[in-house]
């Protein structure tokens, strides 16, 4: 597990899941090719799988809070019993694996260590912890158990690799597919050098966004507004554009949960929303970013940066600001993932130029009529032409719908059985 982020190989190597249930794809490099022998293949006993559960359910702790690095849960197990447990709890912190190893009630050697992701093995300028691999074998781990390579290239394989030349035991593949699903982001932004994009919609039952006057609070319950606030806890950034700021001047913070307060940014070609607005004016303003197409000579320019707003040019596009190069601005501000709340505009323009990576939708009971669409003009001439989403999930939140799918460039970290071939030595 590492925080540097550099492009991964178009390789792709098909990895069978333990318990044979479905088959994914991570995209490699090369290197790991030869090292299929890190995919097991015999039958497991339940202890097996219930200690990794456990280390995902550990993981997941870590959500909102280790961003730009994984997720990751770490279980020491000896002679039948849990000696040691551990997750990656902040960004800057220690790993799963050392945090496992320091709250061992016992000595670790010769235990096996179950991880959900393969421990890294480097160090670099901007890294903040020294490597996992070296507490591994200091501490005299006897195996290792993991559920999935880490995609940045530079651990891949090599943590496995060194550990193994030290006489640890390793092995990789046990519920491989869960520990993909809870570090979609991580992976995503590892492997395309761009920020995860979650497009947020809550919609009427007809598709409406808001009334024909502009009037949209609200259309979801208190059920549905506190699920979006722990998304918004869980994403580096939540963006929208200069409509909804004018219109409804939010504050996209995170109120109804516990969590750390995502990166604001706002799309505002022309410099047009006001300098009062909650996002240029309250205590989180310095977590605001604004992307225009305006020279920073220009007078709102200034006057926002006076706000202490972080104000950038971007080139034009159409007379708006071009999207994909904000997107890779914000990655380099270690910005993984993004939150798109809307408005309007902005979903159909993410749409539209497939700049997207998932899409929740919240429908609610309730039919408006004439009003905002939630997606304007595709250009849709054929059915056969519409947007089809990937993998869709259906879940009732209080009185709506939620419903969840992704676009063809992310439904390749999710696929099904039905839909992959395993490819697997004997």
């Amino acid at each position: 597990m590492g925080e540097d982020r550099l492009p991964t190989f178009g390789v792709i190597l098909f990895i069978c899941s333990f318990t044979s249930t479905s088959v994914v794809i991570v995209q490699m490099p090369a290197s790991l090719i030869q090292n299929r022998c890190l995919i097991i293949t015999d039958n497991l006993m339940d202890h097996h799988l219930k200690y990794m559960q456990r280390a995902l359910e550990l993981a997941v702790k870590g959500k909102g809070f280790v961003s730009p690095n994984p997720m990751v849960g770490a279980v020491i197990v000896k002679d039948g019993r849990i000696i040691g447990e551990g997750y990656h709890e902040r960004y800057g912190g220690p790993h799963a694996e050392i945090n496992a190893i320091s709250n061992a009630i016992e000595s670790v050697a010769g235990a096996t260590m179950y991880c959900t992701l393969e421990p890294c093995c480097h160090s670099t300028a901007t890294k903040k912890t020294p490597p996992c691999t070296s507490a591994l074998i200091r501490e005299r781990i006897g195996k290792l158990i993991v559920a999935m390579p880490d995609p940045n290239p530079h651990v891949s394989g090599k943590g496995f690799e060194l550990l193994r030349q030290h006489g640890i035991q390793v092995e990789a593949g046990l519920l491989e597919k869960e520990a993909i699903d809870i570090n979609e982001t991580y992976i995503h932004s590892i492997q395309h050098k761009t920020p995860f994009i979650l497009l947020k919609m809550a919609m009427s039952l007809d598709g409406r966004i808001a009334t024909k006057t502009g009037h949209s609070k609200w259309i979801t319950d208190e059920f549905a507004r506190k699920v979006v606030h722990q998304i918004r806890a869980e994403y580096d950034a939540v963006l929208v554009g200069s409509n909804t700021v004018i219109e409804d001047d939010p504050a996209l913070t995170v109120r109804l949960v516990d969590g750390r307060q995502p990166f604001r940014v706002v799309l505002d070609s022309q410099l047009r929303s006001p300098l009062g607005s909650q996002l240029y004016s309250d205590a989180f303003r310095e977590k605001t970013m604004v992307f225009t197409i305006l020279p920073s000579s220009h007078s709102r320019f200034q006057s926002l940066q006076s706000q202490g707003i972080h104000v950038q040019t971007v080139t034009s596009s159409k007379n708006r600001v071009h999207i994909p190069e904000v997107l890779q601005c914000l990655y380099q501000h270690n910005v993984s993932s993004v939150l798109v709340e809307g408005g309007s505009q902005i979903h159909t323009s993410f749409i539209k130029h497939q700049l997207f990576d998932k899409i929740n939708c919240f429908i609610a009971p309730t039919i408006i009529g004439d009003g905002l669409n939630a997606i304007g003009d595709l250009e849709t001439t054929h059915i056969h032409k519409a947007l089809k989403l990937k993998n869709t999930t259906y879940r009732q939140i209080g009185n709506q719908i939620l419903v969840s799918g992704y676009s063809g460039r992310a439904a390749v970290l999710h696929r099904s059985e039905k839909e992959t071939e395993c490819l697997q030595e004997s």
